[in-house]
């Protein structure tokens, strides 16, 4: 068992699919701690990107390795992306066993049809960088599932202050980094990236200009929390040779979400009330909040001499946690503007229809002014054909948590939990 363990919300998921198929595949940007989950019910090991002796066996006796006592955890298991029938083989074999085998992955293969034979014997589960929540940073007295039930928020404000919420964001979610200091943690994530330019990236076999790659990311960082479009990014990799080929931007980003290093939110597209046309774009976003601030190389200083760059940022933390929470209730991310210009952060949908809209302001002052874009945005929105929101808030940073007479309500991040 890993030593000084925090809980993650991934715990609960991870024990709800063992429990329901013969094997649950765990995906993640490095470092996110997917291996540190599995072990923790895991009862065999094997360590695919540091055992060269597991490696041969794959395909020389892989008898051996399903031999060990389930459920067996097979680590990075995409660098032997033949370990995918051989497993979904196994849970055909010991059907209607549950909860057999564990497969942890920072990137995905090639070829995702292998990962289509998996269907009905191999869940997914998807894994990010801790939440400030579970990473100690917020109380979580305002729980999402609570308000999608019904809840009203109602808790002091926090304590947490921007420079220490702005820490957070230059730091991340990474488990490694829980207890760093920002100097410390701002080597590591230059490390990160050096790697992942390097090396993660090559070993997909893309053909890369780590130079080209690296502004690349830096845009991205520039980008956070904006509809960039592929043409804005080609333009900031050319520099003043040019453009860069299009192709190439693509090839690079779809590389980088392969790594699971960038997430995007997509457009919602409700049925609206009016005919006013809305955006298709998805919003950019880096998995962590921290890739984007490394990739620009700024720090807490920087961004708190430019709060309005912060912000956005403070949005991409927010979003971060956001999803964490949402997975648990079948949720997912998304985001509203129309031609207009007129946009809400984040939408978050379950699947059993319910949803709630949310906007994101770092500063409280900011709340007034996003209540009543909300306010404005439900006016377009056909409720007959979607329904009523389950909720609308405002997450900013220093506030109490309490619902406004208009019906907005009003979250501080760091009170914001599972």
């Amino acid at each position: 068992m890993t030593r000084n363990y925090l809980p993650r919300v991934a715990d609960g998921e991870l024990a709800a699919r063992l429990s329901s198929a013969g094997a649950v595949l765990i995906e993640g940007p490095k470092a996110c701690g997917k291996t540190a989950t599995a072990t923790r019910v895991a009862r065999s090991v094997v360590r695919l990107d540091v055992d060269a002796g597991s490696r041969a066996l794959v395909a020389a006796a892989p008898d051996l390795l399903f031999a060990e006592e389930p459920p067996i955890l097979f680590d990075e298991w995409q660098i032997e992306p033949a370990l995918w029938d051989l497993v979904r083989r196994q849970v055909d074999d010991r059907s209607p066993s549950r909860g057999q085998f564990i497969l942890t992955g920072s990137a995905t293969p090639n070829d995702d049809a292998r990962r289509h034979s998996g269907a009905g014997r191999i869940s997914t589960l998807l894994m990010r960088p801790m939440t400030l929540h579970e990473g100690g940073h917020s109380a979580g007295t305002v729980s999402l599932a609570d308000l999608f039930a019904g809840a009203t928020p109602a808790a002091l404000d926090p304590g947490v202050t921007v420079p220490q919420l702005v820490d957070r964001i230059v730091i991340g979610g990474w488990p490694d980094l829980i207890e760093a200091g920002v100097e410390d943690a701002q080597q590591w994530l230059r490390d990160y990236l050096r790697n992942l330019l390097e090396v993660d990236v090559q070993r997909l076999g893309v053909r890369r200009d780590s130079a080209n790659l690296g502004k690349l990311l830096t845009a991205l960082g520039r980008a956070v929390g904006t509809e960039t479009t592929v043409q804005s990014l080609a333009k900031d990799v050319g520099g003043a040779d040019g453009p860069a080929d299009r192709d190439t931007v693509h090839a690079y980003l779809k590389a980088l979400g392969r790594l699971m290093v960038v997430e995007d939110v997509p457009a919602w597209a409700p049925h609206m009330r009016s005919t006013t046309p809305l955006r298709k774009s998805s919003t950019r976003y880096m998995t962590d909040p921290s890739l984007g601030v490394a990739a620009l190389g700024v720090g807490p200083q920087q961004l708190l001499g430019d709060l309005n760059a912060a912000g956005f940022h403070f949005e991409a933390m927010v979003v971060r946690d956001l999803r964490v929470y949402a997975q648990p209730l079948r949720g997912s991310l998304s985001h509203w503007r129309d031609n207009n210009g007129h946009e809400i952060d984040v939408i978050v949908v379950l699947d059993d229809g319910r949803w709630a809209a949310l906007e994101v302001k770092m500063n409280p002052g900011d709340v007034d002014e996003a209540a009543r874009s909300m306010l404005r945005f439900l006016e377009k929105v056909d409720i007959t054909k979607v329904g009523e929101p389950a909720f609308t808030g405002v997450i900013t940073s220093r506030s109490p948590a309490y619902r406004r007479p208009d019906g907005v309500f009003v979250i501080p991040v760091a009170a914001l939990g599972p």
